[in-house]
């Protein structure tokens, strides 16, 4: 797995968005098409605001995939991730299609199999994704499940997952964080053809450490990225100020 360091976000972001751009135009290019996965998150602002102004892309022919959404928050909650995503891509870049989770589908479980049959008629040629303050890999929190094939899956979110959406400003108390959620499974994200690891921040510091340089472990799910063999991780110098010196590509 590729590491790259920058001296501020700002930059990783502006990095991330031109990889991000070359392996959707690389797709466009190939089929006519490409389809990507979008993360959300504070740790995803600068970059997801580079690849908007990033230009060159046709955003027409691209088809984006929602990668986790709480259960039972309405789009019009400040934390709904569909309103994240069409406030900082959709309706900015206007993209051909995008395919979101509707967390509040009066049953969770159709709803993870109406959009995973959606996700698998398709190629994902480029991922977005983040690593959690417990090293979590969309909303899989430890201990991961690294077998299922189910694109989607209804998961219970532990309470350091619960106080980091605290923690962003999201909520405004632990109790009015969902307890439950809808993400990709693990499995599935792997099997993106590529997959850029946007982590900013001194806060994701130690989860970056823990999944980069100890054993794959579903206990440290995000550590699972480093047996895919197109994965990019992006770092600012506080995400990587807890790496073991000389680890990463500057």
């Amino acid at each position: 797995m590729e590491t790259r360091i920058f001296p501020t976000k700002e930059e990783m972001g502006k990095a991330a968005a031109a990889q991000a751009a070359g392996g959707l135009n690389r797709a466009i290019a190939a089929r006519g098409r490409a389809h990507a996965i979008a993360a959300t998150g504070a740790s995803q602002f600068d970059f997801l605001d580079a690849l908007a102004r990033v230009g060159g892309v046709d955003w027409a022919r691209v088809a984006f995939f929602h990668l986790d959404e709480y259960v039972g928050l309405p789009d019009t909650h400040p934390a709904s991730f569909r309103r994240y995503l069409r406030e900082r891509i959709v309706e900015r870049v206007h993209p051909g299609e995008f395919h979101f989770i509707q967390g509040d589908a009066a049953d969770a479980q159709a709803e993870c199999r109406r959009v995973g049959e959606l996700l698998t008629r398709q190629t994902i040629d480029v991922a977005f994704v983040g690593i959690g303050e417990n090293g979590h890999l969309a909303f899989n929190d430890p201990p991961a499940d690294f077998e299922t094939e189910e694109p989607y899956l209804v998961v219970r979110l532990d309470e350091a997952c619960r106080r980091q959406q605290l923690g962003e400003g999201w909520f405004t108390d632990l109790e009015d964080v969902p307890a439950r959620a809808i993400s990709m499974s693990i499995r599935q994200i792997l099997k993106s053809g590529e997959i850029l690891v946007v982590v900013p921040e001194v806060r994701k510091a130690p989860a970056v450490r823990d999944c980069m340089q100890l054993p794959v472990s579903p206990m440290r799910p995000s550590s699972i990225l480093r047996t895919h063999p197109r994965a990019t991780l992006f770092l600012d110098a506080r995400s990587a100020s807890l790496l073991s010196h000389g680890a990463g590509d500057r």
